[in-house]
């Protein structure tokens, strides 16, 4: 690597890896502030409280990180024009598509986190607060929870005991409208929370549960005399899922952003939960395979406007601008077309047709750029123009 590819690969990567820490810290902490409850009406530990809410690190990673790389190359290109070096190069016979080498070199390291972040550690990690939460909400049942009161578990979930002899809890009283066309009521003379295979259950002896389905054309209730059930209690995080009406509790199902990508890709097309939501499972593995890509296109994308040198007199701010608008269309795009996976398979491919498009776009501009970019600035003026006023405006006062 030559003298200068350091030089400029140190001020992107320090650049990049601040940027990244900066947002990760600021969305992280207001997050945080969300998780207050799980010490202030849940009666659980600072230790809990930061493990909860780290859990959700990976994700934000995962989607900062692109961010982060754009916006150091937008720093590191327009830092070295500002300090005249990329004339220097250019001067010195250094064509401009030969300075991406350095942050080629970025950008792949960066798609590997991403990628690394989206498809390994992201889900274990939801997993991981999925089961967490379990355990919260068990110890919450037992122990936080006030003899008569009636307090919301979930969304939808509504819990609420007689009174508590030992570690028994007398006379329960669940309701669970997670799924407006499938309520549910158990009611238990008596219950206790127990540990099994990781998992906490709620054993509730000598009760009923009252289903009731709606449909277009009647209402229908049915009610299941049981001597002894046991509730999984992580079938209350998220997706109502259901009981066998046996006896036997509530399956655990995770959601698809929980599985693992080797269980999304090998997805048994007969599971129950899968044939109702089939969609999500398409649209949460092909979002986790297309998110390396977004790093290369935001990469070039800023590469394209700033890379090659300007004297003073030439703005750089249109150029800002143009790609800082790009960036967010193909975000904003991204994510239209991730929702529109989870009902249309063929709005999948749009997850990999915009980063590889604009890898294209951008590819195109960086090698034949001064063909293109008279085109482009007559064609993108009108977009520019509020905002180039905006900018004098804030100049003048």
């Amino acid at each position: 690597m030559l003298l200068i590819d350091r030089y400029i690969l140190k001020m992107a990567a320090l650049a990049a890896i601040v940027i990244l820490i900066g947002l990760t810290s600021v969305i992280w902490v207001t997050q945080a502030l969300r998780e207050v409850d799980l010490i202030t009406g849940k009666g659980q530990t600072v230790f809990i409280f930061f493990t909860v809410t780290l859990l959700s690190l990976p994700a934000l990673i995962a989607g900062i990180a692109p961010v982060a790389l754009f916006m150091s190359t937008l720093y590191t290109l327009n830092k070295l024009n500002g300090d005249s070096e990329l004339i220097v190069m250019n001067a010195a016979g250094i064509a401009p598509h030969r300075l991406t080498r350095p942050f080629v070199m970025l950008t792949i390291a960066t798609s590997l986190l991403v990628g690394y972040m989206s498809i390994s550690v992201m889900p274990a990690g939801f997993r991981a607060l999925r089961d967490l939460i379990t355990l919260i909400r068990a110890d919450f049942v037992a122990n936080v929870v006030k003899e008569g009161q009636f307090v919301s578990l979930d969304s939808g979930v509504t819990f609420h005991y007689r009174e508590k002899q030992g570690d028994a809890l007398l006379g329960i009283f669940m309701q669970d409208r997670r799924d407006p066309a499938q309520p549910a009521v158990y009611i238990a003379e008596r219950g206790r929370t127990v540990d099994a295979d990781g998992n906490s259950f709620l054993l509730l002896e000598k009760g009923t549960i009252q289903r009731e389905t709606k449909d277009k054309d009647r209402d229908t209730t049915s009610i299941i005399s049981f001597e002894r059930y046991a509730l999984n209690l992580s079938a209350l995080s998220g997706d109502a899922t259901g009981g066998d009406g046996e006896g036997n509790g509530d399956k655990v199902v995770y959601k698809p952003r929980e599985r693992t990508t080797w269980a999304l890709i090998n997805q048994d097309p007969n599971e129950g939960y899968y044939k109702i939501q089939a969609g999500r499972f398409r649209a949460e593995l092909h979002n986790r395979l297309s998110a390396p890509l977004y790093p290369i296109a935001f990469m070039l994308v800023a590469f394209a406007v700033l890379g090659e040198a300007r004297t003073t007199r030439q703005g750089r701010n249109a150029a800002i601008q143009t790609a800082i608008l790009t960036v967010g269309a193909v975000r904003i795009g991204a994510y239209a077309a991730w929702t529109a996976s989870v009902r249309s398979p063929f709005a999948v491919v749009l997850l990999y047709v915009l980063p590889a498009a604009t890898i294209a776009i951008a590819l195109l501009l960086i090698f034949y750029g001064n063909r293109l970019r008279p085109f482009l600035a007559r064609l993108l003026a009108p977009l520019l123009a509020p905002f180039n006023g905006l900018t004098a405006r804030l100049r003048r006062a």
